[in-house]
Parts: C-alpha cells; structure tokens; sequence
C-alpha cells in the first residue's frame, strides 16, 4: 500500500488539517490518507506552525504547511548544499555528458557520498534560480522548456500500420529490383541554426543523393525530394524508405508527386535501414556535427556526391555507385 512514495499535497494537507482539528488518532489519519503513519508525524512535526509573540495561533494549517513545505525544499536542494558537487556536474554538463550518465558516473566511481538522481540534475538545469546559466543547451535536445514525462505523442497516426516496414515486400529488401531509396536526415548543431541535409541512397547501386534544407519542417522537405526526382524515369523512383521523424511525416506528398511508396522503420530500429545509415557515416567525414551549413551551398553538396558516387564499392564489384545507377538506369529504359 506504501511501496509508491508521492509528496503530500495541498489537498492532502486540506484534509489532514480538518483530522487534526478533529484530535483524530495519528494512525486513523494515515488509514484515510493511505500514507504512512510515519509519513503523518513527520508531516506534522516539520510543518506545524510556531510562532513565540503569536503562540495562541500555533497549529496545523494547511496553506501554511505547504508553504513551509515548499520553501524547506527549495533551501535544502542538493547542488546547492554542495557546491563542489555542483561545479562537477556544470563541468560534465559542458562536456555534453546527459544527466543519466553523470547520475550513473557519480554511483559507479564511488567518488561522492552524495547520491545525485537524473532527476535532481534534471530540476537544477531548469530551476528558476540556475535557468540563466543556460544549461540546456547542452542536452541532447536543448530544449529551453522541459517536456513533462511521457508526453511525447504517439506517432502512429502520422505513420499507418499500412507502410511499416515489415509491410515492405522482400524484394525491396533483398535489393533484387532497382529503383527503392532510404532516407535520413543529417543534423547539426542547434547554435548554427536550422538547416539540414537529407540524405538518400538507391538500395541496390547505393548512388547518393544530398538535398540542402532550411528546416525541418516536412513539406519543405517534401517538395525539395520531388523537385530532385521528378526528372528521373518512374522505375528509378518506386519507394523510400524512412525513420518515424516528423519531417518525414508529409510522405503522401510524394505519392501525389512522383508515384513513390513510402515504407517507415519500426520505433528506435534505425538499423532497418542500414544502406542510408553506412552511408551517413561517410558523409560525416565531410559534414561534421560541428558544420556550419550557411557556408555550404546546394552546389557544393552536389559536388560531394560526385566524389562519393565515384568511389568503387566492394558490395558492387568494385564499379562505382555513379556507374551502376546508370546501368540500370539504361537497362530498364
């Protein structure tokens, strides 16, 4: 009954007040609480309110108990009790270290007695007080506001059961048809702004594509894939294949544009589509994390894409991807 441990609320205090206004015995309050009789006396203890030229006022409130409640907890937080342990966690914070891996270093080292959770870490990122040293920034994600817990929607509704992967028909996986693309999305750097690259490779030549983007909104997107594959004949352009990121979202735009199905991996299996991901890892090389995308045009993603598609490949007897896009390209015509 007590395993799950809540704070005491303002509405539990509401009625702990009328119990105790009542003289009713601490372990009946507990039974109406569902807490803990322990949990009520501390209750009690900690947040009774004493005042010496006010004695005749002394009691329990509960307003004035969870404002005692509340301040005690903002005075007593861990990183502020501690600043050695504080600066520690700043500086692997700057090291882009997530707060689960600090939480789980700081256990694992047994090098401070204070446990630290990645929840603490977590409020102290985002508290009032420390907001501006603007610590979330360096989060994965950076985001300025944290998102409650599993709020994050559902995204299958954007992607119906009717294009998951393991709809896709085996020759598609098998690369025994010419024509079936994966693509991905190249990020960077939130501090450089928005832009990005999509990158998409033909699953059995492996010829490369590089589309520069301003955002990751999808139709943008969208449009930029249809306008780069329009020229090319229907047989060369059958599916993509695609992650459940939101800029993918938009893909009935490619099936009203060029024809194109699109198949979507499962959730957090980007392996399923490896021909994209290997590729990315070449791109790398040239497009770092740390690339500042205002200083690279369309012109020259098309020249990186010369000097990839013209490299021999092992997997396609040693031709370069370039040579066999265009073979295929002349046998099918």
């Amino acid at each position: 009954m007590y395993r799950c441990y809540t704070q005491i609320t303002l509405a539990d205090r509401r009625r702990l007040h009328h119990l105790v206004a009542a003289k009713v015995p601490v372990n009946e309050m507990a039974r109406q609480l569902g807490r803990h009789r322990s949990t009520i006396y501390r209750e009690i203890k900690r947040n009774t309110f004493h005042d010496r030229e006010l004695s005749d006022w002394d009691g329990y409130y509960s307003t004035v108990a969870h404002d005692i409640s509340r301040d005690r907890r903002s005075r007593l937080r861990k990183l502020r009790r501690h600043p050695a342990l504080r600066k520690q966690i700043i500086k692997q914070l700057e090291a882009r270290w997530s707060p689960e891996q600090i939480a789980g270093r700081l256990l694992s080292d047994g090098l401070s007695r204070i446990r630290v959770c990645k929840e603490t870490i977590y409020r102290f990122i985002y508290s009032k007080e420390d907001y501006e040293l603007g610590l979330y920034q360096y989060l994965s994600e950076a985001r300025r506001k944290r998102r409650p817990m599993r709020s994050r929607k559902p995204r299958d509704g954007a992607f119906p059961a009717s294009h998951r992967i393991s709809q896709r028909p085996d020759f598609i996986g098998d690369r025994s048809m010419f024509g079936h693309w994966e693509g991905d999305l190249l990020i960077f750097e939130r501090p450089l702004g928005h832009a990005n690259v999509t990158t998409l490779v033909e699953r059995k030549s492996r010829y490369t594509v590089l589309i520069k983007n301003p955002s990751r909104h999808t139709r943008p997107i969208m449009d930029k894939i249809i306008s780069a594959f329009s020229p090319l004949p229907a047989f060369a352009r059958q599916s993509f294949t695609f992650d459940r990121g939101t800029e993918f979202a938009g893909f009935r735009a490619l099936e009203d544009g060029i024809g194109a199905r699109s198949w979507f991996c499962d959730p957090s299996a980007p392996w399923q589509k490896g021909t994209v991901e290997n590729a990315n890892k070449r791109i790398r090389r040239y497009l770092p994390g740390t690339t500042d995308l205002a200083t690279v045009s369309q012109r020259d993603l098309l020249q990186l894409t010369r000097h990839l598609n013209d490299q021999p490949r092992k997997c396609l007897g040693y031709m370069t991807p370039a040579e066999a896009f265009m073979a295929h390209l002349q046998d099918g015509a």
